[in-house]
C-alpha cells in the first residue's frame, strides 16, 4: 500500500474537518437513528457506515457511529457487529484525536478497522477529493 492511502498517509483526516462534512455527517446520522427507531437495521447499517466515513475526523461523531453500530448490532443479534464494535469504540476516539485513520472506511466489523477504502462517489468532494484506496 503506498503512502497516500496508508495509516500513516491517512493522518490528512485533521485537515478535512470542514462545516460541510461535519453537517452531512449530522444528516447521515440523524437517518440512521430514524431507521433505528423503525428497527430497519439494514437502512440503520447503510447511513451509519456513511456516517462513520464522514465522522472519521472528529472523536466524538466517530465514537457515536461506532456507538450506534453495536446498538443496531445488540438488536440484530449479530454477535460479530457486537464484538467489533466493542473493539472500535475501545480505540475509535482516540484514533481520531491523533488522525491514525484509514480514509473511507465503514467502521463495520466484516471489514478491517485499518483498511482504507473507496469513498462512494457522493462523499469523495467531502472527504478531501481521494477517491482511490
Amino acid at each position: 500500500m503506498d503512502d497516500k492511502h496508508s495509516l500513516t498517509g491517512s493522518r490528512r483526516h485533521a485537515g478535512r474537518r470542514t462545516p460541510e462534512r461535519l453537517a452531512a455527517y449530522r444528516v447521515e446520522a440523524a437517518l440512521a437513528r430514524d431507521a433505528i427507531g423503525r428497527r430497519d437495521a439494514a437502512a440503520a447499517m447503510h447511513h451509519l457506515e456513511r456516517a462513520h466515513i464522514l465522522g472519521q475526523p472528529w472523536p466524538g461523531p466517530h465514537s457515536r457511529t461506532h456507538w450506534m453500530m453495536l446498538r443496531v448490532g445488540l438488536a440484530a443479534g449479530d454477535g460479530r457487529e457486537v464484538a467489533g464494535q466493542l473493539l472500535r469504540l475501545a480505540g475509535g476516539g482516540l484514533l481520531s484525536i491523533v488522525g491514525w485513520l484509514p480514509d473511507g472506511n465503514t467502521g463495520r466489523a466484516r471489514v478491517s478497522s485499518i483498511r482504507p477504502m473507496p469513498p462512494p462517489a457522493d462523499l469523495v468532494e467531502l472527504c478531501g477529493g481521494d477517491r482511490a484506496a
